[in-house]
């Protein structure tokens, strides 16, 4: 194992192509009554670039009532998502509508926390779709029951203070044998049972750091490992944006100091005697 601290400018270009990404994981499907857009808003604690303009679509086929909420995002260091209310820190208008077929509603979400926070925060904005009242009556003879689809989507709000930047380095990067990510299966599809995992194979897991005072995007950046193999022979492999995502997502590394550790296949396994390395490159 190597440890390697290597400092890289995570720029605002990389993170915001990244970031689209990471609104694509917000609504997986394409089949929804609703819209809302756009899905990923970037404010700053004060100033005209503290207000967002979110605008909600109805394009179903009846009126849309709706209501809204907000949560802090936060992921620890496996990358497992805490939501926590967070209603305070906005002022959200209107909190609730009524969106006609067709029709558009724009709700206007205004930064209202600490204005000196030193670090960027994440949120979700929560539109969720209200259920109406159904005809109750069913047809003579028959049974039939009303079956309503009710929809939820979240958009994401992330404020950081003027002038913030990421400053990631990587901490430590060590072969082993990894999982990759289990592929995404309706439960109703398998009995309400999880998917098993896939087997392990050989990889490395990756430590990084974020010691800046905004958030940064792992996936908006080219993954370069370099090593040696287990027969002697060196390794080296680049990780383009595409194949990163597929592998950990999008890579959201929270500020000040906040760590994420990610597993990473090799396709064979490397000496651990041997130095490995981690670079990124635009």
């Amino acid at each position: 194992m190597m440890r390697r601290k290597k400092h890289f400018s995570w720029g605002t270009r990389i993170a915001s192509g990244a970031i689209a990404m990471l609104a694509g994981l917000l609504c997986m499907t394409a089949a929804w009554a609703m819209r809302v857009s756009p899905m990923v808003s970037e404010l700053t604690t004060s100033g005209a670039g503290s207000a967002a303009r979110i605008e909600v679509g109805n394009v179903g086929s009846s009126a849309l009532p709706f209501e809204t909420r907000i949560t802090r995002m936060d992921i620890d260091a496996d990358g497992k998502i805490v939501e926590t209310p967070a209603d305070d820190d906005f002022l959200v208008f209107p909190p609730q509508g009524l969106v006609p077929v067709n029709g558009r509603q724009v709700v206007r979400v205004q930064w209202i926390g600490d204005p000196s926070i030193d670090v960027s925060r994440a949120y979700y904005l929560w539109v969720r779709q209200l259920p109406v009242a159904t005809d109750a009556k069913a047809p003579e003879g028959g049974g039939a029951v009303s079956v309503q689809v009710l929809y939820t989507m979240k958009a994401l709000i992330v404020v950081a203070p003027p002038g913030a930047e990421p400053k990631v380095e990587v901490v430590s990067v060590t072969p082993a044998m990894v999982t990759p990510p289990a592929p995404e299966i309706d439960p109703s599809l398998t009995g309400g049972q999880a998917a098993p995992p896939p087997p392990a194979e050989p990889g490395v897991e990756i430590v990084v750091a974020n010691s800046g005072k905004r958030y940064a995007l792992m996936s908006g950046a080219t993954w370069v490992l370099e090593g040696t193999d287990k027969s002697g022979q060196p390794f080296r492999r680049e990780y383009n944006s595409d194949e990163v995502s597929k592998t950990v997502g999008v890579g959201y590394l929270a500020p000040g100091g906040a760590r994420r550790t990610f597993k990473v296949p090799t396709g064979v396994e490397l000496d651990p005697a041997k130095p490995v390395s981690l670079r990124f490159a635009r």
